[in-house]
């Protein structure tokens, strides 16, 4: 009798321990999967990208661009000047970094804070795009102390950056970004310019190889002050940058167009003074190099 029972209830215990076989198989599949490498790098070519260190990682950051190419021979087509940024990033969290560096451009002392607010993902949590936050400040060494004009003060020489970095991986050789920005300055010629100012900047990633990837950004400033106002020498112009990234082991090495000279938000989105479309080229080159201070988890 005992073993007639069993075989009546031996469907009814398969159909179950089936039926929990496809609730584990159905929570495999909404797995969340996070879409990573949107970019390689923590910059795109001026600015920065969506990208942050993981946590221990310090990356070094060597940023060089030459003169105008439109100088000519007497410059030896820019090359005879040279402006460069010096700079670190660490990652505190894997989403979160911190960075500090030195332009010699402008003479700015810059820091930043960067936190990947969202990521891009699949499966159980589906998100379209990687968000992260960033918000920087840029002290100005320039002017020196006994050539201040009457009534400057240190906290003239401050300028503020705040941006959203929004991006999305569309496949493993398309990454688009774009970059809406705020930029306060605590002095600026009121006759001239607004201490706040807005951009919008885009940007992309196309890989070409496997070690081999094209970028390219443009900032397009919202409330552009009338280039009338300025000297000839001093009009302002919307950032343009192209680069061609090339991985090679533990560093990117990137070659870099740009009609800019400065790397830093405050100066290269609201003062840069070239007009890449006339000829004011600026060859250059961005190398990175990681270093792991931690053991990865």
């Amino acid at each position: 009798m005992k073993k007639i029972i069993a075989l009546l209830f031996l469907p009814v215990v398969s159909f179950a321990q089936d039926n929990d076989l496809l609730k584990e198989l159905e929570k495999e599949n909404k797995d969340t999967g996070y879409t990573i490498a949107t970019f390689k790098g923590t910059r795109l070519v001026n600015g920065h990208s969506v990208e942050t260190k993981n946590a221990g990682t310090l990356e070094f950051i060597f940023a060089h661009r030459f003169g105008r190419v439109n100088d000519g021979l007497y410059e030896m087509y820019g090359l005879d000047q040279a402006y460069v940024r010096l700079g670190l990033d660490y990652g505190i969290t894997d989403n979160l970094s911190v960075s500090i560096g030195r332009n010699s451009a402008d003479k700015i002392m810059d820091g930043y804070l960067k936190y990947k607010l969202l990521r891009q993902s699949t499966g159980e949590k589906n998100f379209p795009v990687t968000v992260t936050v960033l918000g920087g400040t840029a002290y100005s060494i320039s002017p020196k102390r006994d050539n201040e004009p009457d009534g400057f003060k240190t906290v003239d020489r401050l300028a503020y950056t705040g941006q959203f970095l929004i991006a999305r991986k569309f496949t493993s050789n398309l990454s688009l970004q774009i970059m809406p920005t705020y930029i306060h300055k605590n002095a600026v010629d009121q006759s001239k310019e607004k201490n706040d100012q807005l951009a919008i900047g885009v940007g992309g990633r196309i890989k070409i190889t496997r070690s081999v990837a094209l970028t390219s950004e443009y900032y397009y400033r919202l409330d552009a002050p009338d280039n009338d106002l300025f000297d000839e020498g001093s009009k302002r112009y919307n950032s343009v940058g192209f680069g061609v990234d090339i991985e090679t082991g533990g560093h990117v090495f990137q070659l870099v167009l740009t009609n800019t000279s400065s790397l830093t938000e405050r100066t290269f989105i609201t003062e840069t003074k070239g007009d890449f479309f006339d000829g004011d080229i600026h060859l250059g080159f961005n190398v990175t190099r990681t270093f792991q201070l931690k053991k990865k988890k």
